[in-house]
């Protein structure tokens, strides 16, 4: 059985977000920027919760007990801001790319 890669290139998402953007809106291209800084973050904190596991033990004098990574509270509010620069983005459509002169 093959592993499935999920994890597409910084790079390639960069690019995909360009060519759906009007890159002449600076409030849009800032938007493809945080995007990717936000990818970014969630990819260390997977790799650290990944490299420590999902758990960690605590002691605290006499007590010890486990609890869940601290990154993963973290890594959720990165994703819920992901999924809402997400619905933010203004996608240029086929029909924004053409003109009233292309039906002449």
């Amino acid at each position: 059985m093959t592993r499935l890669r999920v994890n597409v290139g910084v790079d390639k998402i960069r690019d995909y977000l360009m060519s759906r953007i009007d890159v002449s809106n600076p409030v849009e291209v800032e938007k493809v920027g945080r995007y990717i800084k936000h990818v970014e973050m969630f990819r260390r904190m997977e790799r650290t919760v990944k490299e420590e596991g999902v758990s960690v033990t605590t002691e605290n004098g006499s007590q010890k007990f486990i609890k869940s990574h601290p990154l993963l509270n973290d890594m959720n509010r990165v994703n819920s801001s992901l999924l809402s620069i997400e619905k933010t983005f203004n996608f240029i459509t086929e029909e924004d790319e053409h003109s009233a002169d292309d039906l002449l």
